[in-house]
């Protein structure tokens, strides 16, 4: 039987010159016809802790926290998968000849949306719309994955729009927070504390390939 997917799609630290150490891109999986249903779910943890804003790592504090807590509890007790390429920037080799920034950051998409692919079933992708360039990527990529007859639609929307994409984020701020060394926020670590306890692995290292719920991919550029 033919199943629907679909992948929101985030990036984050991922510009060349933006000073942070790792680029990252992820996406959260969403089985079509489950939509309705994690919407309707993650809408009535929204309402239990009052909360109307985007769901953003940044967000994550004491006040937040009881929401954030739930809202991970959910993401690891259903069907919702993740998975996140992370580039370590200080090993780019800029100076290989015909190389740069821009060919490699595509060649992560693909890396990251290639692999997790299964041909019988059809795919729609979602990405956060962030600025001016974003539709000759949207080009780019559609060139890139229009060989695969699985993907059906690549689209961008905007991250106020889908609760996935905003859970893309969040879970994907968690790595790059504990990445960084970033350790200030209790609320912060309590929520990284929690991901690694359901994930059973570290968030600061590659998961196994066959891992489909928590799939941490850490490229080596070497």
């Amino acid at each position: 039987m033919s199943k629907t997917y679909n992948f929101y799609c985030d990036e984050s630290t991922h510009l060349q010159n933006d000073g942070m150490p790792y680029m990252m891109i992820a996406y959260v999986s969403v089985a079509y016809n489950q939509l309705n249903i994690h919407k309707e779910a993650i809408k009535g943890i929204r309402a239990r802790h009052k909360v109307k804003g985007e769901i953003k790592w940044s967000n994550v504090s004491h006040g937040a926290y009881p929401f954030y807590a739930e809202l991970i509890d959910y993401f690891f007790s259903t069907d919702i998968n993740f998975r996140s390429i992370i580039v370590d920037k200080s090993k780019i080799d800029e100076s290989r000849e015909g190389f740069t920034y821009d060919d490699l950051y595509f060649r992560m998409y693909y890396q990251l949306i290639h692999h997790k692919i299964n041909q019988g079933y059809t795919y729609n992708l979602y990405l956060d719309i962030k600025d001016t360039r974003s539709h000759k990527k949207l080009k780019k990529l559609n060139d890139i994955l229009k060989y695969n007859a699985s993907i059906r639609n690549c689209q961008f929307i905007r991250s106020h729009e889908s609760s996935f994409m905003q859970l893309t984020d969040l879970i994907m701020g968690a790595i790059n927070y504990k990445l960084r060394g970033l350790n200030k926020v209790i609320a912060k670590n309590k929520l990284i504390e929690k991901i690694e306890q359901h994930s059973k692995v570290p968030i600061t290292k590659s998961t196994p390939k066959t891992a489909d719920k928590f799939n941490l991919f850490f490229i080596d550029l070497q």
